[in-house]
């Protein structure tokens, strides 16, 4: 079956953290506008906008165009937009909002998988394209969803849909799921998980990683490594980081540990989450900022 879009090119794709300011909790624009040139910088493929960990589910529709339009104008790397609705009207809706401040920026819409069956996930698919023309991925991410999905029904779907542009693989063990993806349709798979799995899932297919990290410039070494020299020189870029990996991972409070870690960076001015997401917890304080003097003092040695 061809293609009726290019499908995502290999590398890393950088969730973008959504910064917050004072008690209100309002867009910090500044610390925006770093986050996404930094990305830029390091040698990101591109950004994703308004993910999981980009709180969109706590942005109004308003607030949703304001990010994406200070990406547009902070960055010229290509976008990949989250939709947070599992219904098909709303996430339309979504669609038309992001498509109306970001235009052609737009590489693919990130459409999350709503259900087990193949017919529906399909025909949830086809309606969001034939309303907005949007080529989309398709994410499956069952602990933001709700929704487990088997990979046969990812691989009907990634069959079916001739606009698909990319598949982001969130289903634990992903490096399987990879593998079998991979293994019968032609659609890039990308992992996610903060890069927890990386290193297996480059292994088992994967095209790159489309996550966020406050290192991220440890992903792109290790992806670039992997293409260019193969799995030792991969696994020896990431070994370093991969402590703070894990630490930035824990359930329950992964998005309040990011952002602490990326204001400790100077990315962003304020580490604020907002509700119903946890905030840091200072018990963690002193393990941060180990793991963090680690992964600095690694970027020094690699820089030198």
């Amino acid at each position: 079956m061809s293609k009726k879009f290019a499908p995502l090119p290999p590398g890393v794709w950088g969730v973008v953290a959504t910064p917050f300011q004072g008690s209100a909790l309002d867009i910090c624009t500044d610390s925006l506008s770093e986050i996404v040139e930094a990305y830029q910088r390091i040698g990101a493929t591109g950004l994703t906008v308004l993910g999981v960990f980009g709180e969109a589910l706590s942005l109004t529709s308003e607030e949703r165009a304001l990010v994406l339009e200070v990406v547009c104008e902070s960055s010229t790397l290509p976008l990949v937009v989250g939709i947070t609705a599992l219904a098909t009207r709303p996430a339309i809706d979504e669609v038309r909002v992001a498509q109306a401040a970001a235009g052609e920026r737009i590489s693919a819409v990130m459409v999350q998988a709503n259900s087990a069956r193949p017919t529906v996930l399909i025909d949830h698919l086809r309606a969001i394209h034939a309303a907005t023309g949007a080529a989309i991925m398709l994410q499956d991410y069952p602990a933001s969803s709700g929704v487990k999905v088997p990979t046969e029904t990812i691989i009907a779907a990634a069959t079916a849909c001739d606009f698909l542009v990319g598949i982001k693989a969130e289903a634990p063990p992903t490096a399987a799921a990879i593998a079998a993806i991979t293994a019968r349709v032609d659609v890039p798979v990308f992992g996610g998980l903060g890069g927890t799995g990386l290193l297996d899932e480059l292994l088992a297919g994967a095209a790159g990683a489309m996550t966020g990290f406050s290192y991220p410039e440890a992903l792109v070494a290790c992806v670039r490594a992997w293409r260019e020299e193969g799995y030792a020189a991969a696994s020896a870029a990431l070994r370093p980081y991969l402590p703070l990996i894990n630490f930035e991972q824990q359930p329950g409070v992964a998005l309040a540990l990011r952002k602490e870690c990326l204001r400790q960076r100077g990315w962003i001015l304020d580490s604020g989450v907002r509700t119903p997401a946890a905030p840091f917890p200072e018990a963690l304080h002193a393990a941060m900022r180990l793991h963090l003097d680690e992964a600095a003092h690694a970027l020094a040695e690699t820089v030198a």
